[in-house]
């Protein structure tokens, strides 16, 4: 009995993309180039750089004073908790007292800088800041102003803040940090996570001015 096997058809190549996308594909490559060059004039000319930092200008700069920042949904207390966390994180940095610093976190908290290190739990947060502050960070002091903060049911709260480090009063803060508190027990409160992320105000503008759309709601926020 023989077993007779199909010779394979013709193969058709799928169909490219057809005269419309490919125009509209070219058009959107045009306007970003012609958009780059426009750019690329206005910073050549005088004036060119300080004309385009203007336009990524912070509009929401926050409180710098944490009770004065209205909380949504909070338990009775639990705003003035979160604020006395953060008031004794930001006075142990001001000290240079790593071991108070990473007190305020709980044993098994991540916090990511804005470089990218990434420590996990509460003694390796304190180890590598007992570094910093005998090193880099020696002698600063934390500036932070609250964009918001929110609370997830009794225990959880998100806070979002523009801070800055440094030895002097610093001119703008250009960092933002995301908090994660959640409670320990009833009348305390700790950092479970902490992200903190450097503001590229001079990309923040290009992108802005490409791509209106990529701004957020409250512009240049």
């Amino acid at each position: 009995m023989s077993t007779e096997t199909a010779a394979p058809g013709p193969v058709t190549a799928s169909p490219g993309p057809g005269p419309a996308t490919t125009g509209r594909s070219r058009r959107r490559t045009v306007k970003r180039v012609l958009g780059i060059g426009a750019l690329a004039l206005a910073l050549a000319a005088g004036g060119g750089y300080l004309w385009l930092s203007s336009t990524a200008t912070v509009h929401n700069t926050g409180n710098p004073d944490c009770m004065a920042v209205t909380p949504t949904d909070a338990p009775a207390g639990a705003h003035r908790q979160v604020c006395s966390t953060l008031a004794d994180m930001t006075a142990a940095w001001g000290r240079g007292d790593a071991d108070a610093y990473g007190a305020v976190f709980t044993e098994d908290a991540t916090c990511t800088t804005y470089v990218g290190t990434h420590y996990q739990g509460r003694r390796d947060i304190a180890e590598g800041h007992a570094a910093l502050f005998d090193g880099f960070l020696k002698g600063t002091e934390p500036a932070d102003s609250y964009l918001g903060i929110r609370f997830y049911g009794p225990r959880t709260a998100i806070v979002t803040t523009r801070g800055e480090v440094s030895r002097k009063p610093p001119r703008r803060l250009g960092k933002i940090a995301t908090y994660t508190l959640v409670r320990t027990d009833r009348r305390g409160r700790r950092i479970a996570a902490v992200q903190k992320t450097r503001r590229k105000g001079l990309l923040e503008a290009v992108s802005f001015r490409l791509q209106p759309a990529t701004g957020p709601a409250t512009a240049g926020g």
